[in-house]
């Protein structure tokens, strides 16, 4: 599909302030568009959300760009996703990072993801089906955490399994409109929070998000 198309979709990314190199290698080299219904297709690299079923959408590049980038990752490192929908953020993780704990709470979107992933010869995850809002359920420190659905506040549990010094994107306000938020974790009972940018997501469903 298209080698035009995600050059646009690059050329666009750094016209936006997405700088790191990595995460522009990554997405310039992900087929976007295997991660959406067939008919979607010739939209996967426009800056748009993609519906991907049971009511959630594939987020546009940019997002996907704008919190890769702010999480700041190195490849030893491991994070939890909250929030796996059509498999593509976390993909873009595996690249970059040594593992992907990610969490889904609707199994027909899980499967999908996973099925997907692995054709694609993606190993480095590990799946669970859940309520994303109470982290991995194997308690563990994460060196990041990257939430991909609104949470009306951050979840303790989450807040709880980021390690000291560690780092959270997580986007935080009401259902429809939210705010990218930053979260540090400076101490073992303090975290700093810095506001990134207004942003737009399907609300986080869960025992510690939106019932």
């Amino acid at each position: 599909m298209g080698e035009r198309a995600r050059t646009r979709m690059l050329l666009a990314l750094q016209s936006r302030g997405i700088h790191d190199p990595r995460v522009l290698e990554v997405m310039g080299a992900l087929p976007r568009h295997d991660f959406v219904d067939e008919a979607l297709a010739g939209h996967a690299y426009g800056d748009a959300t993609l519906p991907i079923g049971e009511g959630q959408t594939l987020s546009q590049p940019y997002t996907v760009a704008r919190m890769s980038q702010a999480l700041e990752l190195g490849y030893g490192m491991h994070v939890l996703e909250i929030g796996t929908g059509s498999g593509y953020q976390t993909a873009v993780l595996a690249a970059l990072c040594r593992r992907v704990y990610t969490v889904e709470r609707i199994p027909s979107l899980a499967l999908l993801a996973r099925e997907r992933l692995e054709r694609m010869g993606i190993t480095n995850v590990r799946y669970r089906v859940g309520d994303g809002t109470l982290g991995w359920p194997e308690p563990r420190p994460f060196e990041r955490i990257i939430v991909t659905a609104g949470a009306p506040a951050t979840p303790e549990r989450l807040k709880r399994q980021l390690e000291i010094g560690g780092r959270m994107i997580i986007p935080e306000g009401g259902k429809l409109n939210q705010q990218l938020i930053c979260i540090q974790r400076t101490g073992p009972e303090s975290w700093q929070r810095d506001v990134l940018e207004a942003c737009r997501f399907v609300p986080l469903v869960g025992q510690q998000g939106w019932e």
